[in-house]
C-alpha cells in the first residue's frame, strides 16, 4: 500500500470532534490553538512531542493521566487520522502553528488506521440483520399427525 496521492483538502471537524477537544480544552489553564473550536475547524495533525506542550497547561486540579486519556481520545479518531494521511499535511504545534510536513511512513500508518476504523464503523452502522423466527414447537398431536402422514406419503410412493 502507499500514501494518498490525492488531497481531500482540510478535514472538517464534527460536533463530535469538538467535544473530544473541548474534553482536552477544559484541563488547560488556557485553550490550545491546534485544537478545533467551531463545527467545520480544520483538524489540525499534533507536532510530535505535543503532549509535552500541553503538560505545562494543565490545571492545577487536573489529572496528567485524565489529560493522556482525553488526548488520546482525540488522536485516536477516524477523522484525526484521515485529516493526517492527506499527501499535504502538515503537523501542529500547540498554538495551531505549522511545524513540519508529516513523514510518508506516518501518512501511511494515519491512512491504514483511517481504512481499518472506517471498515469497523462500516459494520456497526450497518442495520442488523433480523434473527430468523423459528416456527413455535409442534405439540404431541401435531408431532404425531405428522409422523403418520410422512409414513403414508412414503409408503404410497414406494408402492
Amino acid at each position: 500500500m502507499e500514501p494518498w496521492k490525492t488531497s481531500r483538502g482540510p478535514i472538517a471537524a464534527t460536533e463530535l470532534d469538538l467535544e473530544k477537544a473541548n474534553a482536552i480544552n477544559t484541563l488547560l489553564i488556557r485553550p490550545a490553538g491546534v485544537l478545533p473550536t467551531k463545527p467545520g475547524d480544520p483538524i489540525l495533525p499534533f507536532a510530535v512531542g505535543l503532549f509535552n506542550e500541553l503538560r505545562p497547561l494543565l490545571k492545577p486540579d487536573a489529572g496528567v493521566t485524565t489529560l493522556r486519556r482525553a488526548t488520546a481520545a482525540y488522536v485516536h479518531c477516524r477523522r484525526y487520522y484521515f485529516a493526517s494521511a492527506q499527501p499535504d499535511s502538515m503537523r501542529h504545534g500547540v498554538d495551531g502553528e505549522p511545524v513540519e510536513p508529516l513523514s510518508s511512513e506516518d501518512r501511511l500508518v494515519a491512512q491504514k488506521r483511517f481504512l481499518s476504523l472506517k471498515q469497523n464503523t462500516g459494520k456497526a452502522e450497518a442495520p442488523e440483520q433480523p434473527a430468523p423466527v423459528s416456527p413455535p414447537p409442534l405439540s404431541k398431536n401435531e408431532q404425531i399427525r405428522a409422523a403418520l402422514l410422512n409414513r403414508r406419503s412414503s409408503s404410497a410412493r414406494a408402492g
